[in-house]
């Protein structure tokens, strides 16, 4: 694990996203999960010397964070839109059947998924005394409706989810563009103010970071919105993919996988605001 403040530490290993570990004297703090389940059995192994987890936060509802709840014996936290689609969810998953550019797109079949739904939920805000520290937990929508961030004001340390990524492009397939436009200006905020702030995909980011995320979402609204005057299929919507893979230096090895992330993304958005018909 890295230190990134007192008590507040990162983990990058497993497979999925960055991991975050919040430290008190009245227990353990975890910040979204390992996809596979032996990666979670090794992760609450080696955090046990920092004494009990108490609480597991999920950050949102995608996959990549979400599926490995299933194996932790902890009350989950999680908005209440992450609840209610993570309770409409099969009980089996199969990464191959529908594949979205995920890192668990490859795991072949695992159940018990509904193991992994949170029962602790909340709509605005919720803040957790656990030892010590004041740990908030903040509704801030835009990759998702119900993506959250979990921050300490007094560390001047926030976890952010995918609001920001920067080796990739993220799924943007339930994202709301003017809300997620709306919290990248909070971030400038927090960023000029000397908060750390730790991206799921990336771990601590950069103010300049922030500014890249921005463009690149002010890219999608309006090209999206003349395929839809236009009339055009969803499967041209998906052709700006390649288009927007150019704000990025994406290594050959990962090429297949961020396009599909993007065509995919980008169908579903492109449905969602022009459904067929109208």
């Amino acid at each position: 694990m890295r230190r990134i403040s007192r008590g507040v530490y990162i983990e990058n290993i497993y497979l999925g996203v960055r991991l975050g570990n919040i430290v008190t004297k009245g227990g353990q703090f975890l910040i979204d999960t390992p996809a596979r389940v032996e990666d979670g059995r090794d992760w609450l192994a080696a955090i046990g010397v920092y004494g009990e987890p108490r609480y597991l936060a999920l950050l949102d509802s995608h996959q990549d964070r979400a599926l490995g709840a299933r194996s932790f014996n902890l009350p989950r936290i999680a908005h209440d839109w992450t609840h209610q689609t993570m309770s409409n969810w099969s009980d089996t998953f199969k990464g191959g059947a529908r594949p979205v550019g995920a890192e668990t797109d490859n795991i072949k079949r695992i159940t018990g998924i509904r193991k992994a739904v949170p029962e602790l939920t909340f709509s605005s805000q919720m803040l957790v005394y656990l030892g010590e520290r004041e740990i908030h937990l903040w509704h801030r929508p835009g990759p998702t409706p119900g993506s959250i961030w979990v921050v300490l004001p007094k560390e001047k340390v926030a976890f952010i989810g995918d609001a920001v990524t920067v080796a990739e492009p993220p799924f943007i397939g339930e994202a709301d563009i003017e809300a997620w436009l709306n919290v990248i200006e909070e971030l400038r905020s927090l960023s000029v103010s000397s908060f750390k702030l730790v991206s799921s995909r990336d771990g601590l980011i950069k103010h300049d970071d922030i500014n890249a995320m921005a463009r690149f979402l002010r890219k999608i609204p309006p090209r999206l919105d003349r395929f839809g005057k236009e009339g055009e299929y969803p499967e041209v919507a998906s052709k700006f993919a390649h288009q927007l893979m150019k704000s990025y230096k994406i290594p050959k090895v990962r090429g297949d996988q961020v396009q599909l992330r993007l065509q995919v993304g980008l169908t579903r958005l492109y449905n969602r605001l022009y459904p067929p018909g109208t």
